[in-house]
C-alpha cells in the first residue's frame, strides 16, 4: 500500500508539472491571491473565474484596499459570479485581516477556519499552496479520484482521511492542485478519459463507478424586464445632464442578490411588437428567457434614475450587468 501511495504520488506530480492549465493564481504564493481564487472558484467554472479574478485584483489589487473598499463597491466588482455572500464573507474576512492581524494572513489552515467564511477545504487550500503546511484538501474533485482509485465509498471523515494518506508532504501545494486538476480535467463526473490518466494502472475501477443517474430537468421561465432611459441633454450654460436609466434595489433582506440593482421586472406587455432584446440566462436548474422592452418608468415601481457614468460602480445582477453589455449602455472596464 505504501508504494503504490508513493507511486502515485511521483506518476501524478509529473504529470501535473507537465500538463498544469496555466491559470493566474497557480504564479503567485500571495496568500491573498490565492484565497481570492479559491473563493471565486467555489460553484463557478474556472474559465468564468479567470477574467473576474484580473478585474477584481485591477480594482483591489492589496487586502488593504479590499478591507477599506465600501461593500456596495466589492458586490459590483464581483457582479457576474453570483452566490453573493461569498463576496460579503470575503470583505468581513479582509477587514479582520487588516484590523486585527495587521495586513498579515494566518499561516496555518487552524488559524485561517478563524476568518468569516473560510471552511475546512479553503483553509486547507491556502495553507498548503501559500504556506506549504502538509495538509490535504477534499473537494469535489478529489472525492471523485479518491473514490475511483481506491475502489472504495468514502464518506466524511474516512474521505479525508484518506486524502491525508496519500499527500505528497514534500509538495502539499502542488500535490492538493494536481489532484484537484487531475479530476476537473481528465476524471471527471461523466464519461472521465480513462485512456489519458496518468493513474490508470493505479485505479481500481477505471470509470467503472461514474454516476449516471439522471440529472435534474432545467425549468423553463420567461421573464420581462422594462429599459427606461433618458439621453443625455446639454442647455444653454453649458450644463449637461448625463443620460440616465431607471433601476430597481432589491431589498436588503432579499435571501438572493440582497441590495443588488437590476432593471425593473414587467408583466408580459399586450402587444406584438417585438422587444428591444431578448437573452437567455440560466440560475441554477431555472433557464430564462428574457425579454427587455424599452418603455417610460413603470408606474407603482418604486426606483432609482441612476446616471450612466455609475452603473460600472454599481453592484448591478449579474443578469442586469448583461442586459446593459448587450444594449452598450456598460461597457467592460
Amino acid at each position: 500500500m505504501l508504494a503504490r501511495s508513493e507511486k502515485f504520488r511521483a506518476i501524478l506530480l509529473a504529470w501535473y508539472d507537465a500538463h498544469a492549465r496555466d491559470l493566474p493564481w497557480r504564479r503567485t504564493r500571495d496568500p491573498y491571491r490565492i484565497w481570492l481564487s479559491e473563493v471565486m472558484l467555489q460553484q463557478t467554472r474556472v474559465v468564468a473565474v479567470i477574467e473576474h479574478y484580473h478585474e477584481f485584483l485591477r480594482r483591489f489589487p492589496t487586502v488593504e484596499k479590499l478591507a477599506a473598499a465600501r461593500e456596495a463597491s466589492v458586490l459590483a466588482a464581483w457582479s457576474g459570479l453570483g452566490y453573493y455572500r461569498r463576496a460579503r464573507m470575503l470583505h468581513a474576512a479582509a477587514k479582520v485581516v487588516v484590523r486585527e492581524l495587521n495586513g498579515k494572513f494566518p499561516t496555518s489552515a487552524k488559524s485561517l477556519l478563524a476568518l468569516p467564511g473560510i471552511g475546512r477545504y479553503t483553509a486547507a487550500a491556502i495553507a498548503s499552496i501559500a504556506f506549504d503546511e502538509p495538509i490535504a484538501v477534499v473537494d469535489g474533485n478529489v472525492e471523485r479520484v479518491l473514490q475511483r482509485t481506491s475502489g472504495r465509498s468514502l464518506t466524511g471523515e474516512k474521505m479525508w482521511s484518506a486524502a491525508e494518506d496519500l499527500l505528497d508532504r514534500s509538495r502539499p501545494g502542488d500535490f492538493n492542485q494536481a489532484i484537484m486538476e487531475l479530476g476537473a480535467t481528465v476524471c471527471t463526473p461523466r464519461a472521465p478519459a480513462c485512456l489519458m490518466c496518468p493513474v490508470i494502472d493505479l485505479c481500481a475501477t477505471r470509470g467503472e463507478n461514474t454516476k449516471t443517474g439522471k440529472t435534474t430537468p432545467q425549468k423553463k421561465r420567461e421573464i420581462h424586464y422594462a429599459l427606461s432611459q433618458t439621453e443625455a441633454t446639454q442647455d444653454s450654460c453649458r450644463d449637461t445632464s448625463p443620460g440616465k436609466i431607471f433601476l430597481v434595489q432589491r431589498p436588503r433582506d432579499a435571501s438572493l442578490m440582497a441590495g443588488m440593482w437590476e432593471l425593473p421586472e414587467i408583466p408580459p406587455p399586450h402587444t406584438r411588437a417585438k422587444p428591444a432584446l431578448t437573452v437567455r440566462h440560466s440560475i441554477t436548474v431555472t433557464d430564462y428567457k428574457v425579454q427587455v422592452w424599452r418603455s417610460s418608468a413603470p408606474n407603482l415601481t418604486a426606483g432609482t434614475w441612476i446616471p450612466l457614468h455609475r452603473l460600472s460602480k454599481l453592484a448591478l445582477t449579474g443578469l442586469a450587468r448583461k442586459i446593459l453589455r448587450k444594449t452598450g449602455l456598460l461597457t467592460r472596464n
